[in-house]
């Protein structure tokens, strides 16, 4: 039995890279269009926002002597050349999608407009938020954010590469702990950079649940949709 009505899932766009560092990796990106579109056979309603990382990190070109505005928007150009990979692996997988844009470009992507984001929903459609905000300075976590607030999700999934959240980076630190929950104040005050800070005192703002857990787990998104402890909830 679901566990949720309607999720917002947050990927990273290096999930799209595979076993590589940049780039698109086609195996990997049919093989999670595969598990998200199981998911959506259940008639949970899926909201999907992908980062660019893989192809572009803006912020990591501006500490390079690249305008910070330039570099973020060339970041959000990448997310949408990775929602139009997911898509057509959606729709290969037999799912339904539509690739909203903050950022207009008609020709490869609707422009985001909440109201028809919901009706997609609610019919059965998978909808990928592209673009980001649309906004430099602002990353895809608060993106996915403010989508989920503004579709009224359930939660958000952060798919990562750890099964939690940890008091330390678990790939550098072999005695980080990892917390089963955790409350939105202890992630800040804490300084766990799970997620950007601007996008957790949202959360906590509008008492909206984040769930963090391993992407690279084999049904692990399923897993998670039907309320199985997964990972680690933040509220």
């Amino acid at each position: 039995m679901p566990a949720f009505t309607r999720i917002l899932l947050k990927l990273s766009g290096e999930v799209l890279a595979g076993e590589a560092k940049f780039g698109i990796d086609a195996e990997r990106v049919h093989a999670l269009a595969a598990e998200v579109a199981e998911v959506a056979g259940t008639g949970i309603q899926i909201g999907l926002v992908v980062g660019g990382g893989n192809i572009f990190r803006g912020v990591a070109a501006a500490a390079l002597h690249m305008d910070r505005v330039t570099a973020d928007q060339m970041g959000m150009l990448a997310t949408a050349i990775n929602s139009l990979a997911l898509s057509d692996a959606l729709e290969h997988a037999g799912i339904p999608t539509r690739v909203m844009s903050a950022i207009q470009m008609h020709q490869v992507a609707e422009p985001y407009i909440r109201r028809r984001a919901i009706r997609h929903l609610e019919k059965g459609r998978i909808v990928i938020f592209a673009g980001g905000t649309s906004n430099p300075y602002f990353s895809t976590d608060t993106a996915a954010t403010l989508r989920a607030l503004e579709i009224k999700a359930d939660i958000i999934a952060k798919a990562t590469r750890v099964d939690g959240v940890y008091d330390k980076d678990p790939l550098k630190f072999s005695g980080a702990i990892r917390f089963d929950r955790i409350t939105y104040l202890d992630v800040l005050a804490k300084g766990l950079g799970v997620m950007d800070a601007t996008s957790i005192a949202m959360c906590r703002d509008n008492n909206l649940p984040i769930i963090v857990f391993n992407l690279n787990v084999p049904g692990n998104i399923m897993r998670m949709s039907m309320g199985e402890p997964v990972g680690t909830v933040i509220q």
